[in-house]
């Protein structure tokens, strides 16, 4: 067992030759020799120097404390549930996917303007279940007509990255149709007793730095203000906004079961995942999917993708405060760790894969590790190991973690553990 966990280790300390390959444009450290010296904050003393030893102390102290910091350094502060907000099921049909599914089209309106800012939420639940069904949520980078081929999804209309395939002048057309469909293998999660729902993340705000008038924050902006303040959110925070709003409309869908909805993210949406999962309590189950830098993956490391290189590359994801910590991670009052601990006592999966270097999955791992510790002032086991496992060699407690064979994607193997950790968190006496 030891060499093989050795074999792992070597296998992540060695793979410069993958970042060449993998992120030619992304020069950065893969070197685990190189990562500097390091001592993470204390998840466990509050701000005033007390001793969190018990889980009362952290749900009444510790964890808002952690849950500022996160919302005032990093991810900015954001609004509530919009008073005006109204819900439109403009589509449900029984049988659909060859008779599998019911589906639903919802469009969520944020303001009382028929014509304001909105997004639509595409949801498959299995047809003929004979009680509200756990679902699982996320949002998909290239509209939600991407996720299947089955022609009923709306076609998106919002301005869409160019390089999906399928899009024509920024918008989408019938080729994309079913593009992204090995990422949302929709008939599996069906046939596990699950539904699922799924929002494109451009609804809400398009992911170039230079949208902030076609986002749902210009809407919150004060008098006066042109961009947020350095403490108010980021395009991260909105679209776990958005994934907020979607959780509202579950609240009210007599086929859902909104107590068990897990909350999925790849990439930056696997940030957006756990920032979701952190800043609201509904979400009972947290996945988080090669979230990287800003996600999982402790910033202190200085591995693969850094604070400085997101924020350059991304200046629009984070809020003001959190830019001045590029290249100055040990003046963080929080790291990743901390992220993963604001999930407890509720079950969360961080996700890696072998060749997503720019990732830092060992980084990720020790996350997982290193929030372990709060979940034990609940009686929780957290991740059950401090051992990096194998490849695909998956473990959990509460806390699940596994690296794959592969590069950065949202695989079939990846949703495989996924529905077996739901099914052991989610489904408890059914």
């Amino acid at each position: 067992m030891l060499m093989k966990s050795l074999i792992v280790l070597a296998s992540l300390a060695c793979l410069s030759w993958l970042a060449s390959r993998s992120h030619a444009a992304q020069p950065g450290n893969y070197d685990e020799n190189k990562v500097p010296q390091y001592t993470l904050p204390d998840l466990l003393t509050t701000l005033d120097g007390r001793k969190v030893t018990d889980a009362n102390t952290w749900r009444q102290i510790r964890r808002p404390e952690v849950l500022e910091l996160f919302r005032s350094q990093m991810f900015g502060h954001a609004p509530g549930r919009p008073e005006k907000m109204s819900f439109d099921v403009f589509d449900r049909t029984d049988g659909a996917l060859d008779g599998k599914a019911v589906r639903k089209q919802v469009t969520v309106r944020f303001t009382a303007d028929p014509n304001g800012p909105s997004m639509d939420i595409l949801i498959y639940l299995p047809r003929g279940a004979k009680a509200p069904v756990p679902l699982f949520v996320g949002m998909n980078f290239g509209g939600n007509h991407t996720i299947n081929k089955d022609p009923a999804i709306r076609l998106s209309k919002r301005w869409i990255n160019g390089k999906y395939e399928g899009v024509v002048k920024d918008h989408a057309t019938e080729a994309a149709r079913g593009k992204a469909a090995a990422r949302w293998p929709v008939e599996t999660i069906l046939s596990r007793g699950y539904g699922l729902a799924t929002i494109y993340y451009g609804d809400v705000e398009p992911d170039r730095k230079d949208a902030l008038a076609e986002s749902i924050r210009a809407v919150y902006l004060k008098p006066g203000q042109s961009v947020p303040a350095p403490d108010e959110w980021g395009a991260i925070a909105a679209w776990a906004w958005g994934l907020s709003r979607a959780m509202d409309y579950f609240e009210a869908d007599k086929d859902i079961d909104s107590a068990r909805v897990a909350v999925l993210g790849h990439s930056r949406l696997g940030k957006t995942s756990l920032w979701a999962g952190a800043s609201d309590e509904r979400f009972a189950l947290v996945i988080s999917n090669d979230s990287g830098c800003g996600g999982a993956a402790l910033s202190r490391r200085h591995f693969g993708e850094t604070v400085a290189k997101i924020n350059t590359t991304f200046p629009h994801w984070f809020c003001g405060n959190f830019h001045k910590y590029n290249e100055k991670e040990g003046d963080l009052p929080i790291d990743q760790h901390m992220l993963i601990a604001l999930m407890a006592p509720r079950p969360v999966y961080v996700a890696s894969a072998e060749k997503d270097v720019w990732a830092d999955p060992r980084g990720e791992f020790l996350s997982a590790v290193n929030a372990t510790p709060v979940y034990r002032l609940f009686g929780k086991p957290g991740l059950p190991t401090e051992t990096m496992p194998e490849i695909d060699k998956p473990v959990s407690g509460t806390i699940g973690y596994h690296i794959r064979t592969g590069v950065h994607d949202l695989t079939a193997f990846d949703w495989a553990q996924y529905l077996d950790f739901a099914d052991k968190h989610l489904r408890k006496g059914e």
